[in-house]
Parts: structure tokens; sequence; C-alpha cells
């Protein structure tokens, strides 16, 4: 198993860290019920629940912290920039330490764009998802735990399209936000990269964590920045208020259809499948007209 299923899909954890020979992995199966018979798959979803538990409970707490500060006294906390920073390092922290495990998703959207770009079988995405929405529950649970009134008062670090923002603009803010770091997820564990990179393992959680971080530079304004369900839902589910749930359904829509398009863009331009199949059709039409 190549060091790129490792982050995809976590399957073995024990991958020695010196430079391998590129070696291009089959598409996962789409159903591949024998993995629930391996502990690995259960490990790994465990890490994943952990992972989302972890990341919720810090930057929520990031995002109320700011918000508490700033509501006592104007201008001072850490700012959209240390909020950025907060989800960005968070990420990073969490793909690194978990990537040998479970492939450190921490997020549906990119567990989904894996799964359309056959990085998964079916079973291990709908097992990582479940776990990650569930993990991101309990942390902004604790968060809310913690923070006690003023959770509610500030807003519960809950997603919404910001005053005089479209919809649609929010939808297309979600789109992009996800397809960028989706991109950026693929990119960072495309097997030709793992294969001239594997001596610098910090080389695949940290442009995933810089991804992170410019899109919530740029969509904070916008809608919160979502770019993972499962960090909307679990907000949404603590908070529990008509704003959280008004337009919730673009922290999915939009999520999903920017992994989708980053992982055909991926699979099907850049790996240049696309070119491949087109040659082989070629091919195969040259030699029936010759017979």
């Amino acid at each position: 198993m190549s060091k790129e299923e490792v982050i995809a899909g976590g399957d073995t954890a024990d991958v020695a860290v010196e430079k391998a020979p590129y070696w291009d992995p089959p598409p996962a199966p789409l159903l591949d019920t024998s993995e629930l018979t391996r502990w690995s798959l259960y490990r790994a979803v465990i890490a994943e629940f952990v992972a989302t538990l972890i990341f919720l409970y810090v930057s929520l707490a990031t995002v109320i912290g700011y918000k508490s500060q700033s509501a006592a006294q104007p201008g001072t906390g850490v700012g959209y920039l240390g909020v950025a920073w907060a989800f960005g390092a968070t990420i990073f922290v969490l793909v690194y330490c978990t990537g040998g495990v479970s492939g450190g998703h921490i997020n549906p959207a990119v567990t989904f764009g894996l799964f359309v770009g056959r990085k998964l079988s079916l079973v291990r995405t709908v097992l990582y998802i479940v776990a990650q929405c569930l993990g991101a529950i309990c942390g902004a649970g604790m968060v809310k735990g913690i923070a006690g009134a003023s959770y509610e008062t500030l807003g519960g670090g809950a997603n919404s399209v910001a005053d005089g923002v479209s919809v649609g603009a929010g939808l297309g803010a979600e789109i992009a936000g996800t397809f960028v770091l989706v991109y950026t997820v693929l990119s960072a564990t495309d097997p030709k990269r793992t294969a001239r990179d594997s001596f610098i393992p910090v080389l695949v959680p940290l442009p995933i964590g810089f991804a992170v971080f410019i899109v919530h530079l740029a969509t904070i304004p916008i809608t919160g920045t979502g770019i993972n369900p499962a960090r909307s839902l679990g907000a949404a589910v603590m908070y529990n208020q008509h704003k959280a749930w008004k337009d919730h359904w673009i922290f999915w829509v939009g999520p999903l259809l920017g992994a989708t398009v980053a992982a055909l863009y991926h699979r099907f331009v850049l790996r240049g499948e696309a070119a491949k199949a087109l040659g082989s059709f070629r091919s195969t039409g040259a030699a029936t007209a010759r017979t």
C-alpha cells in the first residue's frame, strides 16, 4: 500500500519515511464490505471522531473567545486573522497526528472528495462522515459547557450568511473555498508527490493547514467559513437557533459540490485520465476499423 493510500484511507499505520518509488495505486472498490472485518477501519473511524472533536473544541473556543473580548472592549482579541490561524493550525496538527491512521480528513467534504476520486470505498466514506459529525457535535458541546451562557449570546460559532450577502454568493463562496481545500488535499497526497517528498513528512499536512487558513481569510466575512459540513453541523446543533438553521443547507451543498469539482478536476485534468481514456478510445476505434 502506498503512502498516498495512508493519507486517503489510513489502512496502514506504519509507513517508512524514506524516499519511496512512485507507484500509482488502483482505484478503491466502490463497496468493500471486507473492510468491516478489519480493526484498522474502526481505529480509523475512532481517530476521525476524536480529531473532529478536538478541531471543533479549539476552533469554536477561539471564535467565542474572540467575540467575548471584542464585546467587552472593541478592537481587542485575536481578530479574523487569529481565528483563521486557529482553524488552519489545528488542521495542520491534526492531519499530522492522524494521517497515518485515518488519513486525517476531519471533514466530510474531504472524505466525499476522496470518494469521488476513487480513493475510498463507500463503506469507509459513510463511517468517516458519521464519526466526523458526531465528533463535531461533541466538540461543540464541550465549548458550550465551558462557555456557559455566553455561548448563546455570542452566536455559538455557528455559520450563517452575513447580512447583505445573498444566498447565491454564500453558496458560491462555500463551493470555491472547499474546491481550494480539496484540491490542495489531493495534490498534497498525490502518489508522485509523496514518493518524491516522503522524506519530509510535514509536506502533506502543511499545505492543507495553509489552505484552511487562506480560505478562512477570504470567506469569514461572507459565511463565517464552513467548507466543513461537520463543523457547521456541530455548531448549529449546539446553538440551535433559527439563524443557524436558516441557510444551513448551504454548508452541505456548497462543500460537497466544491469537493466533487476538485476531485474530478484533479483526476481527469491534472492526472490526465480524460486524455488517457480518449487515447484508449481512439486506439480501440482504429483497431476496429482495421478489422
